[in-house]
Order: structure tokens, then sequence, then C-alpha cells
């Protein structure tokens, strides 16, 4: 069933997770934004596959359907129907936003395709980008990793949580920005595009590991506060119809913290195992380059070694 946008003055019926995958609405700028980009990725698949190139199924699966589609449903489903009315479903939707999509993406390598599909013009563009200073500050891992770790305290603990409760537009940003942060810190770590901050594999699993306790602390924190994030507007919808089935907001926020705290262990723990992998493929990739230069070497030898008795 779809549904506009949410306003604060509508009333949802009693949330069930069925409601998750049943209760669809239409957030108009997520909405554009997930069907341009996975269009237009499309299109560069199409452009390489006319020409007789070929593209990795598994890149665009990684980027279309795991990348996009958790963009699409993190912010349609039910999920973005209720995520104004329950702070619990609101993290579970931080949580894919953040961390799912920017490692999806990541995988499916979109500035490698747009480097192959460009015209020329564009294309220089793109690497004149790449290149340029604002992206090496940017792409700096430890910056990354700083934006990445202080975003989620200053969106809820300031004003800045309570203006997205109030305003669609600054709700719609909020989606757009934990994407956007989770792009900058993991598209470097363990993305395969040709990106500055590019770092050794040890230093990455460094950094992943780091982001562990990250979310533990701030789930924790968040299960201890005394005070309630988004008081005002969740104490509002218990005073109306809802208020007969929203349960506790003191339970919920409680909820809320836990959901933050063991879903970024489990997905963090999946981003280890994905940075491993590749670290394990680079490993063998270069074992097999170096034992093709030690025969290349071994057969230049045999040829310029003097016949016997010459």
């Amino acid at each position: 069933m779809i549904h506009p946008v949410l306003t604060t003055d509508e009333v949802l019926p009693r949330f069930t997770l069925a409601r998750v995958f049943t209760d669809w609405g239409i957030d108009p700028l997520p909405f554009v934004l997930a069907v341009w980009v996975a269009g237009l990725y499309l299109w560069g698949v199409a452009v390489l596959t006319r020409r007789g190139d070929r593209w990795p199924v598994g890149r665009t699966l990684a980027f279309v359907v795991a990348g996009m589609g958790s963009f699409f449903f993190a912010t349609q489903s039910g999920l973005g129907r209720y995520d104004t009315t329950l702070l619990s479903v609101h993290m579970v939707q931080h949580m894919v936003l953040s961390m799912v999509v920017p490692l999806s993406l990541a995988l499916g390598a979109p500035v490698t395709l747009a480097l192959r599909t460009l015209p020329a013009r564009p294309r220089r563009w793109l690497l004149a980008v790449l290149h340029s200073r604002v992206a090496k500050v940017l792409s700096f891992p430890p910056l990354a990793f700083l934006l990445y770790v202080v975003s989620p305290w200053a969106l809820y603990f300031s004003s800045w949580y309570d203006a997205s409760l109030a305003s669609a537009y600054v709700h719609e940003m909020m989606h757009v920005h934990l994407v956007a942060v989770g792009a900058l810190f993991f598209w470097p770590l363990m993305g395969i595009d040709p990106l500055p901050g590019r770092v050794g594999y040890p230093f990455r699993v460094l950094l992943t590991v780091l982001t562990l306790p990250f979310h533990a602390f701030l789930g924790v924190t968040i299960m201890g506060q005394s005070t309630l994030i988004g008081g005002e507007h969740y104490l509002a919808l218990r005073e109306g119809p809802m208020g007969a089935w929203l349960p506790d907001p003191y339970e919920e926020q409680h909820l809320a913290g836990g959901i933050l705290w063991g879903a970024g262990d489990l997905i963090g723990l999946v981003f280890f195992a994905v940075l491993f992998t590749q670290w394990v493929r680079s490993s063998m990739a270069e074992a097999k380059r170096e034992d093709r230069r030690l025969d290349m070497m071994e057969a230049r030898a045999r040829r310029e070694q003097p016949p016997p008795g010459g």
C-alpha cells in the first residue's frame, strides 16, 4: 500500500514487523535520488555491454540491488513511514543508511564504471575531481573516521534530530547525510575504485575494528539517557490517537540504543569479513604477479646463458 510522505498530523496504525514490508510511502528527494543513481549506473553497464566489454554482475548487484535497493527500502518502506514515530525504527534505518548502503555502493565500483564509459571531456573532469585537494582532504582516513564518529553524536545530542522531526526537508537531507558520511569513511577502505586516501590493509583493518566500540559506546549512552531524544515530538504523539499503541518513550529509547549497539557490532563484523577477504585476494594476486616475474627472470637467464661448449 502506497502513501504520501508522513506528516506530523498523520495517524498511523499500530506498528508491526509486517508493516515494514507492506506499508510504503514516497519521500520525494530519496525517491528521485534512488531512481536516478540506479538508472545512471545501469546505463553505464549497458554502454559497456553494447561495445562488447564485460562488467562483473556482482558489482551491478552490489550497487543497484544491495546499495540503492537498501537506500530505497530504508526511506520508502515501513521503515520510512514509521521513522518519525518510533525511535527504534529510525535507528534501524540509521544503521542501513550509514553502513549497509555505503559498503554496497563502494563494492559496485561506480567511479571505475564512469571512467570506462564517460566521453573524454567528462572523464577528464572526473579525474580532476578525484585528484583535487578537496578530494584528498575529505578522503584522508583519520578525518573521515572523525566525521563518521562525531556525526551520530551531533545528530542525537543537539537540536539537529529535533529539526529533522519537525521538517520534511531536514529529515530527507539527514538520510543523504548518513549515506555521504558513511561513503567518505568506507569507500577508501573497502571500495575498489581508484580513490585518493587509499591506505594499506593493516591500517584499513584497524580503522574498521575501531568502529565496533564506537557504536557500542553510543548505543549504551543512548540506553542510559534520562533525557528523551526528540522528547517533545514523541511525547506529543502519545497525546494523540496513536497514544493507545505507542510504547513508553523511555523503553523505546532503551530499545533504540540496543539496536544501535547490536546492529553496529554485527554489521561491523561483516565489514571486517569483507575487508579480510579483499586482503587475502590482494595478497594472492600479488603472489601470482611475483611468481610470473620470477618465471620471466628465470627464462631470460636461460636464454642469456651460453650454450654448453660455447
